[in-house]
């Protein structure tokens, strides 16, 4: 049993819900899938969410005047049990001053920094880069070459696949011949878009999209007037579609994709992914449903409407193979392993370490 201390947002894609003048969140990110599979591997996880303790810290309620507040609240915490790993989670308002003062005073705790945002937005590099030197290892949402904004020497630093936690995706789409929906797509913001060579304007893309494939039911969240959507109407709105549509702000760089990829196929739907991921060395075409241009894309989308039965097949397979290579207690295993030095490499089937 490992005692850990793990500092991120916890409600990062939540609502708020009212309870007792307060707020509690609603998430399926994944802050909580790790801690969910830390724990269900027999490990002692205490959660600070940093964003929130910050904005309790003040009167004001803004979490940019509480920033010392929870860096206090981390130090006490750590002081009080003394974890053995301390594992933060793009925990924007801990400094690294406070992670120095944390480890000078427990000179045996291994600390750990995780993200799940693109390496290839300089915003997200900088993140890491401020606390880079102070953690024993960076796993991040993206392999091979473009790991290397993040990459000096003496830095460990390794993919992290987007975990799939069968307790938050609980759809089992593939079971259903028929949906409320035929495609999916949630978006954070409607940005270009790089994917099949080139950038594009995502709105465009989709009103084409629906003329080449005119008998698509569409359930669009974030884009083209339709609100975004939390909590538990975006699960519900994950378990009413057939099909889901995995565009990334690039799908050219190798393993990268943003969480919806876990949430679309962790529900059961079929998921369409770019080959220019690198997704195909890890799943079959029996699995997922790839293409390399927009064409390929329509017509498959064609195919899969005209054959409910190979789009079921699909996804009971993908979400069988996901959950098998990329299950919470198996990243969270991975987590510990990379931070205690102890990794096998045989033992996970991507592309883990850049030492």
């Amino acid at each position: 049993m490992t005692r850990i201390v793990h500092v991120a947002n916890f409600g990062r894609t939540g609502k708020d819900i009212p309870l007792h003048g307060a707020s509690i969140k609603l998430s399926n990110g994944a802050s909580i899938k790790l801690s969910n599979g830390l724990i269900r591997n027999g490990h002692h996880v205490m959660n600070l969410s940093d964003r929130d303790v910050a904005r309790a810290s003040t009167i004001f309620g803004h979490r940019k005047f509480g920033r010392a507040g929870v860096n206090k609240a981390l130090r006490a915490l750590c002081r009080a049990v003394e974890p053995e790993l301390l594992l933060m989670g793009q925990a924007d308002m801990i400094d690294a001053a406070t992670v120095a003062e944390i480890r000078a005073a427990l000179p045996a705790l291994r600390v750990v920094q995780w993200s799940v945002d693109p390496l290839f937005v300089q915003d997200e590099v900088r993140r890491i880069e401020r606390k880079i030197d102070y953690v024993h290892a960076t796993p991040a949402s993206s392999a091979g070459e473009a790991l290397a904004p993040i990459v000096k020497p003496g830095r460990v630093v390794g993919f992290l696949p987007n975990p799939v936690d069968f307790s938050l995706e609980r759809g089992e789409n593939y079971s259903k011949d028929t949906l409320p929906f035929d495609l999916f797509l949630a978006v954070g913001s409607a940005a270009p878009r790089f994917f099949c060579g080139e950038e594009r304007n995502l709105e465009q893309f989709l009103t084409t999209l629906l003329r080449a494939v005119p008998r698509a039911r569409p359930s669009w969240a974030g884009i083209l007037g339709q609100p975004h959507v939390f909590g538990d109407a975006y699960q519900v709105a994950l378990e009413s579609a057939a099909i889901g549509l995995n565009i990334s702000r690039r799908n050219d760089v190798f393993l990268y994709s943003s969480d919806r990829l876990a949430h679309m196929i962790g529900n059961g739907q079929a998921v369409t992914i770019e080959r220019a991921t690198g997704y195909d060395a890890l799943f079959s075409d029996e699995e997922m449903v790839f293409y390399s241009s927009i064409d390929e894309l329509f017509a498959k989308l064609n195919h899969l409407l005209d054959d409910p039965e190979r789009r079921k097949r699909i996804a009971r397979a993908g979400r069988a193979r996901y959950h098998a290579l990329f299950n919470e207690r198996l990243i969270a295993n991975y987590i510990l392993d990379v931070a205690f030095e102890r990794l096998d490499p045989k033992r996970y089937p991507w592309p883990t370490l850049v030492a």
